[in-house]
């Protein structure tokens, strides 16, 4: 049973990191990216929006109308650079950011969700985004523990 599992193990790690490591940048950059998407209508962000932002996820230290145009314009630019792997540690340390805050200030009872995002987020942030990436194309991961 041992050598089967052992045969095993080694036939599943000859999978390539590379696409793997691409699964974990997009799946979490789609969440946030449409989450974004329904903050605004054009390039403008929705009253809606203004009106979540002040009553259902009022922050403690940040105003409203500031959280909402931080939120905002991240949930766009952040899952965009995850996908392209531009800056991705970078990129999905700051989703993982606003997964810590959703988590604790605004949804604290979705923690199996906001896990899911963060344990995929926290293995970019710790491996970076692999191979088929801009980081690594242009030599941002060089050195680096990719």
């Amino acid at each position: 049973m041992i050598h089967m599992i052992h045969k095993l193990n080694l036939t599943l790690a000859r999978i390539p990191d590379a696409p793997v490591a691409l699964l974990l940048r997009v799946f979490p950059a789609l969440v946030f990216w449409q989450s974004g998407r329904t903050k605004v209508e054009g390039v403008s962000i929705k009253d809606s929006t203004w009106f979540l932002f002040e009553h259902e996820y009022a922050l403690p230290l940040i105003p409203p109308e500031m959280a909402a145009v931080m939120a905002t314009v991240s949930e766009h630019l952040l899952p965009v650079l995850l996908v392209l792997g531009l800056c991705a540690r970078l990129s999905a340390l700051g989703l993982l950011g606003m997964t810590a805050v959703i988590q604790i200030f605004v949804y604290p009872d979705a923690w199996m969700t906001h896990g899911l995002w963060a344990a995929m987020l926290l293995a970019v942030v710790a491996r970076g985004a692999g191979r088929w990436s801009l980081d690594h194309l242009i030599g941002l991961e060089r050195g680096a523990r990719a």
